[in-house]
């Protein structure tokens, strides 16, 4: 924003407004139930800053708008853990980051944790795409020994145990790694 350009005013919350919201943030964003609600109250909240607004009402109609999307099927908690879930798991993320970025989006931790165990995936193969992106370990061009302790501790940082970045760290080679994960 320019120094010299005033903020816009929010627009004041009614119920159509704040469905109208959801249905938007939905239409770009997967999220869970807990996650919606938290948006529409930042957005009932930026709105009270500027406008008379009944927090208590909005909050019910904040309610009513996540009931409703749920019973529609547009707000699935169980779906979007497991989608989430193996995302996450493609991308390199280990399962201590995943239940944590989970947990953060509001999903229960009983649905993190069944999620998390029906996915195929293992932490050794997430660190090896982890790796793969980083390109650590077997990846690395060269001087492999010497960046041994800094790998371990990357894949150490990123929620792997020590096993696992161990196995990571002193593979062989990349197709070697590849075949056994």
């Amino acid at each position: 924003m320019s120094p010299g350009k005033p903020r816009r005013t929010p627009r004041n919350v009614s119920r159509a407004s704040i469905e109208n919201v959801a249905l938007h943030y939905l239409e770009r964003f997967a999220s869970s139930a807990e996650n919606l609600r938290r948006v529409l109250t930042r957005r009932v909240e930026r709105a009270a800053r500027f406008h008379e607004v009944d927090r208590d009402e909005a909050a019910a109609w904040i309610a009513e708008v996540v009931d409703k999307l749920r019973g529609l099927g547009l707000l699935d908690d169980r779906a979007y853990a497991e989608m989430r879930v193996a995302s996450l798991r493609r991308r390199g993320s280990s399962e201590r980051m995943i239940r944590g970025k989970l947990l953060q989006k509001g999903v229960d931790p009983a649905l993190v944790s069944a999620s998390i165990e029906s996915d195929p995936a293992d932490d050794t193969g997430a660190a090896a795409a982890f790796a793969r992106r980083r390109r650590i370990g077997p990846y690395r061009a060269s001087a492999r020994r010497e960046h041994r302790d800094r790998d371990l501790a990357t894949l150490s940082r990123a929620g792997f145990s020590y096993d696992v970045a161990l196995r990571i760290v002193d593979a062989e080679s990349a197709a070697a790694l590849e075949s056994s994960s």
